[in-house]
């Protein structure tokens, strides 16, 4: 019996050691950095891809980037992420010393599609990603943050950096990693085909990742294949730190959306409107920017997919 015990203090004080070893790799490490890919890309800049980039951003960065103090996209603490650390989006605008000024086209595009930075340093997680979204919306996007507009002029407000928590560090090195530049090239969807653009959107908007069941077993690559793949219950939480559940939107009758009509919808999508109760939460905020034929699209998209029984509780929690 002494025997026994004493081995089996030695096996616990083994996986102590263990684990204080890995708490202080991953701690020390932090996160990591990769090879920067050399890619040829230089973007081509219209009225209408600069308009269109800046729809795209609106959706995608803007939430993150805005900075309400200079009304720019120059950064702001994100305290709505706490778990990540103190979390500071980086200044996107044209400034050279503190935004992107010194960034080529080729940069931008490498970090949008891998989650590359031009130094080699991973962008966290919380950083979004866009590895399937067609060739000519990343061209738009970069097209608008290197156009005149107001909200990437450049301006000279610093970017403190950000201090990771352990979980951040545990997950960029075990968890995430960059994706793939593509091999080939990626294009827009048939808008003629509704189904085809509705899931074009419904994944480079990300809306899959957030209503999902969590973003750790998400698959940005074959969202698709995302576990709970619309099915809702992801933990996500607002800006005052409290956690709000995500819907469930696949067509189950009883737990999703498969008793709204098309119009029900678009008026909860694009408004924040919900029938006979109340409004949209943050971190869900209604999606002005997209036309009613677009979040049509998205609705007829989700009444393809498998549906899920899960009906979410949609108290927020503390």
């Amino acid at each position: 019996m002494k025997k026994v015990l004493r081995f089996a203090g030695i096996a616990l004080i083994g996986l102590i050691c263990i684990g204080l070893f890995g708490f202080l790799f991953i701690n020390f490490r932090g996160i990591p950095s990769y090879e920067v890919e050399k890619v040829d890309f230089q973007a081509v800049s219209t009225a209408q891809s600069v308009t269109r980039g800046k729809k795209l951003s609106l959706m995608l960065c803007a939430h993150c980037h805005t900075n309400p103090e200079t009304g720019k996209l120059t950064g702001r603490w994100m305290k709505g992420v706490p778990q990540f650390g103190k979390i500071m989006s980086a200044n996107i605008t044209q400034d050279k010393a503190f935004g992107i000024g010194q960034w080529s086209d080729a940069d931008l595009l490498y970090l949008l599609r891998t989650g590359i930075k031009r130094d080699g340093q991973y962008a966290p997680p919380y950083m979004a990603k866009l590895p399937t979204m067609a060739d000519e919306d990343l061209n738009a996007i970069i097209s608008f943050l290197r156009s005149d507009d107001e909200l990437v002029a450049a301006d000279p407000t610093p970017d403190p950096p950000s201090q990771p928590s352990f979980l951040t560090k545990f997950l960029c090195i075990v968890a995430f990693k960059p994706f793939p530049m593509p091999t080939a090239p990626i294009p827009l969807p048939d808008t003629t085909d509704m189904i085809a653009m509705g899931e074009y959107m419904a994944h480079n908007l990300e809306c899959f990742s957030c209503h999902s069941a969590d973003f750790t077993t998400n698959d940005f690559l074959h969202p698709a294949s995302s576990k709970g793949y619309f099915g809702g219950g992801n933990e996500i939480l607002n800006e005052a730190g409290q956690v709000v559940i995500s819907s469930n939107l696949t067509p189950d009758p009883e737990t999703g959306i498969g008793n709204w009509t098309e119009s029900r919808f678009v008026r909860a999508v694009k408004y924040g409107l919900k029938d006979g109760e109340k409004g949209l939460q943050p971190p869900m905020v209604p999606f002005v920017h997209l036309t009613d034929t677009e979040v049509r699209a998205i609705y007829q998209y989700l009444q393809t997919i498998p549906p899920i029984k899960n009906k979410i509780e949609r108290a927020v929690h503390p």
